[in-house]
């Protein structure tokens, strides 16, 4: 805090200017730098402006002494803000609730807007018009606070100086982030929001209106560029991006100013973010207007947005639908008429108020001016339409009115103006000496209402509560700009609720009646994700479509969503919905083929049971042993009909039933052809008499077919206990749809069952092909050997194909082979004997079966 000091004194030793005693060093350290305006009290608040915004480049030489620095160029606006400040003093010196017979003194000095100009005002606000000099320098400040100045890096150049002795700065304008840096500025308040939140409300407002490729254009000095990278960072944190950062000066080249200039054409940007200050501002302008700028979207920073001056007719076809964040405006009753009571006859000898003047009415009170009026100081301010007499948006001016108050209610606490009964107490114990230090602490703690209603108040950091309005630059029925507060941003609010907009339409850039756009790339719609181009910002993007069974519901979503396990995407890619859920139904065409042929083979089995019924007594029925062949028909009726249970919404007791069925049927079927084969061996092998073969080939047959069933009856009670089949919804296969089907609970059981159906027509077919051969017009062995050819190439086909086929085309192999299977055996076997029975009955004889002739 102590180093600027000792900066100085070392800058004294070495240009060898040291004074021989300490009278002469404090000396030095004084400043002939006098206030514009001034007026004496027992408190003295220090005010400085940026009246004059023009400064002269003295030339530096090192054989002669600088010239002087001249400041030029009135500017109305700020002088506004330092009347606006007397103002406010007077209105506190004829208050008797407020610092009660203690006289409120001012002075006020000239920034220029330059940081050289504010040191040396520094300096003057620090030295007082008396010093004492003992062992050291202990001359009073001469003010006991400073409201000032208009820009951030005017301010950091005063607390430099006036920050050594902790007097208290109040700026009004300056709201550079930095300054809320309470250890390196502990004397440091401001009745303006710091740019940490305004950078973020631009980001968002930007945000809000869609725009994510923008350009962006700044002061170079601390209020843009500090503005301007956090606005960048907030940018990016919302997905915006910036396509070209660019800053001026005012005191720049022109050809620097063209370069930008030609840059923001050049730029594909339609929004153009604007952190200038009011000087930079209509530098830009002006060459903006002379390259025809036109058609782009600004978006501005409280520095320049309720500037009056630059929304005249001039640039009003450059800033027309112009949107930004201004400080809340209110209404100082007694301003204006205090305001246009401003004369130089006031002061005759303040060169400031004669300047003022001659801007003001275009006159000079100079005689010998050619093709000048020459001012009589009688000229009515009410005549005039300036920055200076306009009071219709007073915002930055009462951020100085409540900078002023607030210095004043810090110091009527400070010196116990007020009892604890609340009563005023008309005798202030005005010290001789206010420590700067008190004051300080005097102002963090203040809390009080203004006219207005506005409460006034600062956080740790010195900061007040940071509230914008949303001002867009519309005209009127008269085809003038007026600033019409649109919408409001209030930084304490939650995140999301922060903007809020009051329904009132938004004119936009070149008076179109649509919002501009302006994007990198155009908006991915949904069911595209977005993806990035290598080499150009995030901004840039390419519209890639989302995989399948993946969605994105939004526009411009970074990445694509996976659908639930059960949902799949649509058509689209842009909703999830349930996927489609495959079994093998009665409805579908080959659902109901395949029943059809169930159906038809379970009736045609029943027909030839009903002819061998008919047919029972002849020789044919009775040598074909009609006992199994009734039982072998029934079965088969059973082999077709399980297969229905295959088709179908699989449940818990079909997926049981199916396979069980279908391996029980069949056992029994293969066990009566398995008899059947037996019986015809037994009756050609035998050695004894054939008479004694049938006595004993009944209860071996039933014993055969009972017992070769019940094994396969015990195999499917193990399975259904241990391990039964139960539905299942596969979502392995395909992706895109759910299939519907019975887990076989243990596929070890399910291939037992089928090996053991295997083994018992291996066992008939190895016994029918050894018999196919024998001696008789009707062996029965060779329809059962090519019978079981069939079957056994059938099964052997199924096996490749079940392990193969997908979804329901697993379960209508399974079908086919049941029912191929079926008809093979049917056909096979009862084919040939119903020929004989319907077509051929002289066949149908005990000697043709015997191989008699008549």
């Amino acid at each position: 805090m102590w180093e600027p000091f000792f900066v100085m004194l070392i800058f004294v030793v070495i240009t060898g200017r040291l004074a021989q005693d300490e009278a002469a060093f404090c000396e030095m350290l004084g400043s002939r730098e006098v206030p514009l305006m001034s007026k004496k009290g027992d408190i003295i608040i220090g005010g400085a402006f940026s009246l004059h915004s023009q400064i002269s480049k003295p030339s530096l030489s090192w054989n002669a002494s600088p010239e002087p620095l001249i400041c030029s160029r009135i500017n109305l606006r700020e002088f506004r803000f330092a009347q606006t400040m007397i103002f406010a003093i007077e209105e506190i010196n004829n208050r008797s609730s407020l610092l009660p017979n203690v006289s409120v003194g001012y002075k006020i000095f000239d920034s220029c807007a330059s940081t050289l100009p504010t040191t040396r005002v520094g300096m003057g606000l620090i030295n007082g018009e008396e010093r004492t000099f003992e062992k050291n320098c202990s001359g009073q400040s001469s003010v006991h606070a400073v409201v000032g100045t208009s820009e951030s890096s005017t301010t950091i150049v005063m607390l430099q100086t006036l920050g050594i002795f902790q007097i208290p700065v109040i700026s009004h304008f300056a709201t550079c982030a930095c300054l809320s840096n309470r250890r390196q500025y502990p004397s440091f308040f401001r009745t303006i929001p710091s740019d940490y939140f305004q950078s973020r409300a631009l980001a968002k407002l930007v945000k809000h209106f869609g725009w994510t490729w923008v350009g962006a254009v700044r002061s170079d000095n601390d209020y843009g560029n500090n503005g301007m990278a956090t606005f960048i960072e907030a940018a990016s944190q919302e997905g915006i991006c910036v396509e070209y950062s660019e800053a001026i000066s005012r005191t720049g080249s022109r050809e620097h100013v063209k370069r930008v200039v030609r840059v923001i054409r050049r730029g594909t940007a339609s929004v153009l973010v604007a952190f200038l200050a009011y000087d930079e501002m209509d530098v830009l302008l002006e060459e903006a207007l002379f390259q025809n700028l036109t058609e782009l979207q600004w978006v501005g920073s409280e520095s320049w947005i309720t500037s009056a001056h630059l929304a005249k007719a001039r640039y009003s076809g450059i800033l027309s639908g112009s949107l930004g964040f201004a400080i809340r405006k209110a209404k100082i009753p007694g301003l204006e008429g205090f305001l246009l009571q401003v004369n130089p006859k006031q002061e005759p000898r303040s060169n400031l108020l004669r300047e003022f003047w001659e801007t003001s009415f275009g006159c000079s009170f100079q005689s010998d001016m050619p093709g000048t009026k020459l001012c009589t100081g009688s000229e009515n301010l009410q005549d005039t339409n300036n920055a200076f007499t306009d009071v219709s948006e007073l915002r930055i001016s009462n951020n100085v009115y409540k900078a002023v108050y607030a210095v004043a209610y810090a110091l009527h606490n400070m010196l116990k103006c007020e009892q604890n009964d609340g009563k005023v107490n008309y005798t202030c114990n005005l010290n001789d000496y206010i420590a700067p230090r008190q004051v300080v602490k005097y102002l963090q703690d203040i809390h009080f209402t203004v006219q207005s209603g506005e409460k006034v108040f600062f956080d740790e950091n010195g900061d007040p509560a940071a509230v914008y309005d949303l001002v867009n630059w519309q005209r009127n029925a008269a085809k003038d700009i007026v600033f019409t507060t649109v919408g409001i941003y209030d930084a304490s609010q939650p995140n999301g609720k922060q903007l809020s907009m009051n329904g009132k339409n938004i004119t936009w850039a070149a008076e179109s009646m649509e919002r501009p756009l302006s994007v990198c790339s155009q908006n991915c719609p949904p069911g595209f994700r977005k993806a990035t181009i290598k080499g150009k910002p995030i901004c840039c993007f390419s519209c890639l479509p989302c995989a399948a069974g993946e969605i994105s519901n939004t526009s411009n979503s970074a990445e694509c969503s996976q659908c639930p396990l059960e949902y799949w995407s649509n058509v689209n890619h842009s909703k999830c919905v349930p996927k489609v859920i495959e079994f093998l139904s009665y409805k579908e065409t080959m659902g109901a083929i395949l029943a059809a042929f169930s159906l038809c083979g379970a009736s045609l089995t029943l027909i030839i049971l009903c002819i061998f019924l008919w047919f029972r007594h002849t020789p044919l029925v009775k040598a074909s042993n009609s006992e199994l062949s009734f039982l072998l028909l029934f079965s088969l009726t059973l082999c077709f009909l399980c297969s229905l249970t295959f088709i179908g919404r699989p449940t818990e007791w079909s997926c049981m039933l199916r396979h069980t069925a279908f391996g029980i049927a069949f056992a029994l079927c293969i066990s009566c052809i398995l008899a059947k084969t037996i019986t015809v061996v037994m009756a050609f092998k035998a050695k004894r008499p054939a008479k004694t073969i049938p006595q004993c080939s009944a209860p071996l047959q039933r014993t055969s077919v009972l017992g070769c069933t019940l094994i396969q009856v015990l195999i499917c009670v193990i399975w259904l206990t241990f391990a039964p089949p139960f539905p299942h919804k596969n979502t392995v296969y395909a992706n895109e749809k759910i299939i519907l089907e019975c887990d076989l609970g243990s596929p070890i059981a399910f291939w037992v069952v089928l090996g053991y159906i295997g083994l018992l027509a291996s066992l008939c077919f190895v016994l029918a092909f050894l018999s196919r051969k024998l001696p008789d017009n009707f062996n029965e062995a060779k329809f059962i050997t090519f019978s079981m050819l069939i079957f056994s190439a059938v099964w052997l086909t199924f096996i490749p194909a079940y392990v193969s086929s997908p979804g329901k085309f697993t379960v209508a192999v399974e079908i086919f082979a049941i029912l191929a299977s079926s008809f093979g055996l049917l056909f096979c076997i009862f084919a040939p004997k119903c020929y004989i029975l319907l077509l051929k009955p002289e066949r149908n004889t005990k000697n043709h079966m015997m191989g008699r002739k008549q």
